[in-house]
């Protein structure tokens, strides 16, 4: 006997780790440089070309430059070959510390307007970063050590788009070119499959191609319209966390759209928040003069403490929980629009809670818990906890530091308790109190924030609210302001790209369709399919004629998580072969027993 030679053991390859630019100082270092090299390369090529600024991002770095012409992408195929030439002369990236009257003397002989607004914002020490003796640019930096650093085959040029000078409309309209720099080609060329990827999964496209949602350009911008299909699956989000809150004793309210600008001055949005918000609507030029008229809310929480606010509560009413899917709008700027996740009118799961001090850890938890619950059920499994705390030497925050101190606290004590892997983020408060962020990765590791909870000390001083405690005093409460989707809009458009549209079974806008073999089964189809329609089963029959091919691979390209065949053998059997998308052919099935299998899988939230 001849024995077989042993095949080679085969070790699993690695997945590439693509680091952010916070996450890494090098790359920090690579794509801050190749910014420069960038602007140097732009400049050579087009003399005209005005820089202004160019930071890193998390993935790349981008420049934005003022030209008589849009570049074209012959131009980035040539600034890319410019750029592997200046890499390629390995040249010093060379620091140099002046005074702010000798950068405005070197800038005005340049003749760079833009530098020159740019210098006006900066604190001494001014500095410089030359790029040998070829071309310098303000910057603090850091850099890498040569031009010879940057890998010319780890990085790319990626497209341009248009940007205003400072994000402001007025203002110029400069060329805002973007590009991407790593360690390594493997890196580049991981990150240009993930973006591939991504491109597949674009909530905008393929929510199109299922027609959830529109943009129309008479209604405007940032304002989606949501088709039919897309309906059902708000509407069924919205029934499922509004049912799991009645669960936990939460109170369902309604509130207007708008409300006087006074309102939000006590709150303080129209002081911190006015750039965000909607023009003011003022029946008279004296009225707009002396800011006496109605906004768009921006958030919801002051009508909400207005219903607390109605009549004197007891500590016996305590907690208080305060629940409404509630619009709100923001005056986001144009170029900040970006489909679902970006946009002007969108609907938050809002809550706020009433509680008293030594309640507060409790209902925290609580809260935290719902949260969780909430992921599991949309299969949501990779992510953190942000605790997003206060910059202690900014000003745009209200309230006392005790204030704000035991806001904090109770945050951190509240993810000690559940052990939850988190980290802290100063600066990302909202000004009116910390939060506790959930910080969502998606199947291409981008991150995006879902759900958060807010302490807030501060909102129940300002409107002077309060409780009657158990021996009749007058006691302030604490608010708890939580959202476990966020944004149902931006919630949409994340499960889109991470279901890749193919939603689970409970969330499908259709969940059955019913494709008979020939238009003899077709009333046979058509009853069945209203039968599952009157228990709450989301079925349609297939009416279109096509032929059964036609009409399964129609089914896959609309992604129908469950196709039921129906022949003559299944009509004499009063049953349906049965087709899913999560486990291919499952046979033939009594029609009862599919309906009793489907409402199972929907009411768990698992596939059929």
């Amino acid at each position: 006997m001849v024995k077989q030679a042993a095949s080679p053991e085969v070790s699993e390859q690695q997945p590439i780790k693509l680091p952010r630019t916070s996450e890494s100082d090098k790359l920090k270092r690579i794509r801050h440089t190749a910014s420069h090299v960038m602007a140097m390369a732009v400049q050579k090529l087009f003399p005209k070309a005005q820089v202004t600024i160019g930071p890193w991002t998390e993935t790349g770095f981008y420049y934005d430059f003022d030209v008589p012409e849009p570049f074209t992408d012959k131009d980035l195929k040539a600034i890319k070959k410019e750029m592997i030439k200046i890499i390629k002369k390995k040249l010093p990236l060379i620091r140099e510390e002046v005074s702010a009257e000798e950068a405005k003397k070197r800038i005005t002989e340049l003749q760079e307007p833009y530098k020159l607004e740019i210098l006006e914002g900066l604190e001494p020490p001014i500095t410089l970063y030359h790029l040998g003796d070829q071309w310098w640019d303000l910057c603090a930096g850091p850099h890498v050590e040569t031009t010879g650093d940057l890998n010319p085959k780890a990085f790319d040029i990626e497209s341009v788009a248009g940007a205003y000078w400072r994000g402001d409309e007025t203002k110029a309209q400069l060329q805002r070119i973007y590009g991407t720099a790593w360690e390594t080609p493997e890196q580049l060329a991981e990150y240009k499959r993930r973006k591939e990827e991504a491109l597949k999964r674009d909530h905008r496209r393929l929510g199109k191609e299922l027609g959830l949602f529109i943009f129309s350009d008479p209604v405007g911008p940032g304002l989606p319209l949501w088709t039919p299909k897309g309906t059902i699956i708000r509407s069924t989000l919205e029934d499922f966390l509004k049912q799991e809150q009645l669960k936990r004793g939460y109170l369902p309210v309604v509130t207007p759209h708008i409300g006087r600008v006074d309102l939000f001055k006590i709150s303080g949005h129209w002081q911190n928040y006015k750039e965000d918000m909607f023009p003011m609507m003022a029946e008279t030029e004296e009225a707009k003069t002396s800011e006496m008229g109605f906004v768009l809310k921006p958030m919801n929480c002051p009508f909400h403490i207005q219903i607390y606010k109605s009549e004197l509560r007891s500590y016996r009413d305590l907690p208080m929980r305060l629940a409404e899917f509630g619009t709100v709008y923001r005056y986001e700027q144009s170029g900040e629009l970006g489909g679902l996740t970006r946009v002007r009118g969108f609907t938050v799961d809002d809550s706020h809670l009433f509680v008293t001090p030594d309640q507060l850890d409790d209902e925290f938890l609580n809260v935290v818990d719902l949260i969780l619950s909430v992921f599991r059920s949309l299969q949501l499994k990779n992510f953190k906890a942000r605790l997003s705390f206060r910059d202690p030497n900014s000003d745009k925050y209200i309230g006392s530091n005790e204030a704000w101190n035991k806001a904090e606290n109770a945050i951190r004590r509240a993810v000690q308790t559940l052990e939850m892997d988190y980290f802290e983020a100063e600066g990302e408060a909202a000004f009116y109190g910390p939060k506790l962020d959930f910080i969502f990765q998606d199947a291409l590791e981008r991150e995006w924030q879902l759900g958060t909870v807010q302490v807030d000390y501060n909102l129940p001083e300002r409107f002077e609210l309060e409780y009657v405690g158990e021996e009749g005093n007058r006691h302030r409460p604490v608010m708890i302001h939580r959202a476990p989707f966020g944004s149902l809009e931006r919630l949409i458009g994340i499960l889109i790209e991470e279901y890749a549209g193919d939603f689970p079974l409970w969330l499908a806008p259709t969940q059955v369709r019913l494709l008979p073999v020939s238009d003899v089964q077709l009333d046979y189809v058509k009853d069945v399919a209203n039968k599952m329609l009157s228990l709450g089963i989301r079925a349609e029959a297939d009416t279109s004629g096509e032929r059964l091919g036609k009409m399964i691979r129609n089914g896959e390209k609309q992604k129908i998580p469950v196709m039921a065949i129906v022949g003559a053998k299944e009509v004499e059997a009063n049953a349906l072969s049965i087709r899913t998308r999560a486990s291919g052919e499952l046979g033939t099935m009594a029609v009862d027993e599919v309906i009793e299998k489907l409402n199972d899988a929907i009411t768990n939230h698992s596939n059929f």
